[in-house]
């Protein structure tokens, strides 16, 4: 048996898993360990790295659905089949992060939902937390399966740019979430968003300088700017047809995917 910690991981993936082996499975140096995840439609593949001899390291893939799936812990050497050492289930779950995306996704246009968003801002979090909060949460965003048509300022593209109203990019600027900002400047309507004025004359390019933001600002009116360190500046994906391949440049984990 072997220990998988956490033996959860959020469907958006992207979290380090830490794979305890037992005495027997101590093996030589060149021996190759990987983790095969194989759920209902979808099947993951990942390397992983040694940390010490009796563990592993590898990052979780992400994933279609909630569900337990099974995980197998696979060894090769060269000249000699590739075995299965052991079997561990784990599961995918939905957590706030991606709740939260998920709300400000279909929020994007309901002012309602949007002012209650403010109220978060009385509370402000402590900057670790706040950090947390954006990777997550712009990992997450990542994630969803965003319809065709969807823009950062809603479905009604009616709206002249004239009507003062709170924006999803007012949300991610208020709170300071750098990599969520980035995120909605690449979506449709993102660019349009940053000179839209809320109820009290603000823009979002106004409320990073008004809060000191300096690097948000620059994000958000600098014609070179790079998108913030995060886990997603760190990951490289190259899709062909069913399949896809991941690599985690921070830990130098690849992760293939199929279509079972």
């Amino acid at each position: 048996v072997m220990k998988l910690n956490p033996q959860q991981a959020p469907l958006y993936g992207d979290s380090v898993i830490t794979v305890q082996l037992t005495e027997e499975d101590k093996v030589e140096d060149d021996v190759v360990f990987y983790l095969v995840f194989t759920g209902s439609t979808v099947q993951h593949c990942t390397s992983t790295r040694k940390i010490n001899p009796g563990s592993l390291e590898t990052i979780s893939p992400g994933h279609d659905c909630c569900e337990t799936v099974k995980v197998a812990l696979c060894a090769s050497r060269e000249g000699h089949p590739v075995l299965v050492v052991a079997e561990e289930s784990f599961q995918f779950v939905q957590d706030e992060a991606y709740d939260a995306a998920q709300f400000l996704a279909t929020c994007a246009g309901n002012q309602q939902a949007l002012n209650f968003t403010r109220f978060l801002d009385r509370s402000r979090p402590p900057a670790a937390d706040v950090d947390f909060l954006d990777e997550k949460v712009a990992l997450a965003f990542r994630h969803l399966k965003l319809p065709a048509e969807w823009n950062v300022l809603g479905a009604d593209q009616s709206l002249s740019e004239n009507i003062p109203r709170e924006t999803l990019m007012h949300f991610a600027v208020r709170l300071g979430l750098l990599r969520l900002t980035w995120f909605l400047l690449q979506q449709p309507g993102g660019r349009g968003a940053l000179s839209i004025h809320n109820n009290e004359g603000a823009t979002p390019v106004s409320l990073a300088l008004e809060r000191g933001y300096q690097k948000l600002h620059q994000l958000l009116t600098e014609e070179e700017a790079r998108e913030p360190d995060s886990w997603s500046t760190l990951s490289h994906t190259v899709h062909s047809g069913d399949y896809s391949v991941k690599h985690h440049r921070g830990l130098d984990v690849y992760m293939l995917t199929a279509e079972a």
